[in-house]
C-alpha cells in the first residue's frame, strides 16, 4: 500500500477532525497530522483521535518551540503517545516571527538554537523522567515527570523550509516536514540532510522526508486552482519565509508582486498575482485522477510520505475534507 498522510490546519471543528481521521484510517492512510494555529488545540484533538482509532499514526504538524515550553511539549507528546499506544510522532519547528511575536507576545530569537535545545531537553526528559538544562535559549532548574511514558523515545520530525534547518534535521531528527514542496525539493533536501547527518555520524537515508501539500479535489483544475489561490496569496504575502520559498521555486516576479500587494493591504491584487503555475508547482489540485497522479509524482521525486493538506474554510469544510480523503485514498473502499 502506498504511504500517504492527511493534515488538518483549520476549517473543520475538533470533533469533525476526529471523524475525518477515523475515515482516513479506514481508507488506509498511514498518518494524520494536526497543525498548530487557530483551529483548536492540536494535542487535545490528537488525544481524542487516539481514543477513536487503533492503527493510524498521529502527529503534530507542527508545534512551535516558542509557543509552548519544552517540558510542556514533552508532557503533551508523552500523553498522546500513551493514549494512542505508541502511535505518536512529534513534529516541531520554529514557526514564524510574525506569528510568535504578534499573536503570542513571545520573543522570537535564535530559532535554530531554540529548536536544537528543545529537542535535546524533550529527549532527556522522556528518557530519564527528570531534566535539568542550561542552554543558550532554555534554562530549566529541574523538571520531573510524575508518570512513566509509554515510550522513552518518541520519533521527532523537524519542519524545515531552507538549508540550515534541513541540516539540523539531519543531525538530530528522525524525519523532516516540508511544506508547499515542488518536484525538485526532495533532492535538494536530501543533500542538506546528508550534510547534517555526516556531522553527527548518522545515516541520512534513514531520515524520512515528508511534505505538507495543499490539496483541493474538484471537477476541474481551474476550479481547484481558484480554491487554492487565496491560501497561497496569504502564505506568500504574510510569511516572508514562504515568499522566499516561492521565489526559490522559480516564481520571483510573482513573489515580489504578492509581497508588494500584501504590504499595502490589497488582498485582491495579491491573489491576482498568484499564477496557475505557482499553484501547480506547489500543490495537489484537480480532478481525483489528476490529484492521484500528482501524489505519485511527488513520491517519485523523493518525498517518502506525501501529506495531503486539504484547504477548506467556512461552512461545509468537513465535507470538503472528506471528499479529498476519499478521492485520494491509498486503499479502495465502499465506506
Amino acid at each position: 500500500m502506498s504511504r500517504l498522510g492527511i493534515a488538518f490546519s483549520g476549517g473543520a471543528s475538533p470533533a469533525e477532525i476526529v471523524d475525518c481521521v477515523k475515515l482516513a484510517e479506514a481508507l488506509g492512510y498511514e498518518s494524520a497530522w494536526v497543525a498548530e494555529g487557530h483551529g483548536g488545540d492540536q494535542f487535545a484533538v490528537l488525544a481524542a483521535c487516539a481514543r477513536e482509532t487503533s492503527r493510524i499514526g498521529l502527529g503534530t504538524g507542527i508545534t512551535s518551540v516558542f509557543v509552548r515550553t519544552a517540558p510542556t511539549i514533552a508532557m503533551a507528546a508523552a500523553t498522546v503517545d500513551d493514549l494512542s499506544g505508541g502511535r505518536f510522532i512529534l513534529g516541531i519547528g520554529s514557526s514564524h516571527k510574525v506569528q510568535v511575536e504578534a499573536e503570542h507576545g513571545v520573543t522570537y530569537s535564535k530559532p535554530l538554537t531554540r529548536t536544537r535545545e528543545t529537542v535535546a531537553l524533550i529527549r532527556a526528559l522522556l528518557r530519564d523522567g527528570r531534566v535539568e538544562y542550561r542552554g543558550e535559549t532554555i534554562r530549566i532548574e529541574g523538571f520531573d515527570l510524575w508518570f512513566a511514558p509509554h515510550r522513552k523515545e518518541i520519533p521527532i520530525y523537524l519542519s524545515a523550509v531552507f538549508e540550515k534547518m534541513s541540516e539540523l534535521c539531519g543531525e538530530i531528527a528522525e524525519g523532516v516536514i516540508l511544506t508547499r514542496s515542488s518536484l525538485g525539493t526532495a533532492a535538494k533536501v536530501r543533500q542538506a540532510l546528508a550534510v547534517g547527518a555526516a556531522r553527527a555520524g548518522r545515516d541520512a537515508s534513514r531520515i524520512a522526508i515528508t511534505s505538507l501539500l495543499p490539496t483541493v479535489v474538484a471537477e476541474s483544475r481551474c476550479e481547484a486552482f481558484a480554491a487554492l489561490r487565496p491560501g497561497l496569496a496569504f502564505y506568500a504575502g504574510f510569511f516572508p519565509r514562504y515568499n522566499r520559498l516561492m521565489a526559490e521555486h522559480g516564481f520571483v516576479e510573482e513573489a515580489a508582486a504578492i509581497a508588494a500587494a500584501w504590504s499595502r493591504g490589497d488582498r485582491e491584487a495579491a491573489e491576482r498575482a498568484v499564477s496557475d503555475a505557482m499553484i501547480d508547482a506547489s500543490s495537489i489540485a484537480g480532478t481525483p485522477e489528476e490529484c492521484r497522479e500528482r501524489i505519485e509524482a511527488y513520491r517519485q521525486s523523493g518525498i517518502d510520505l506525501p501529506i495531503l493538506s486539504p484547504f477548506a474554510r467556512g461552512p461545509g469544510s468537513k465535507a470538503r475534507f472528506e471528499a479529498a480523503i476519499r478521492a485520494c485514498a491509498p486503499a479502495k473502499s465502499n465506506i
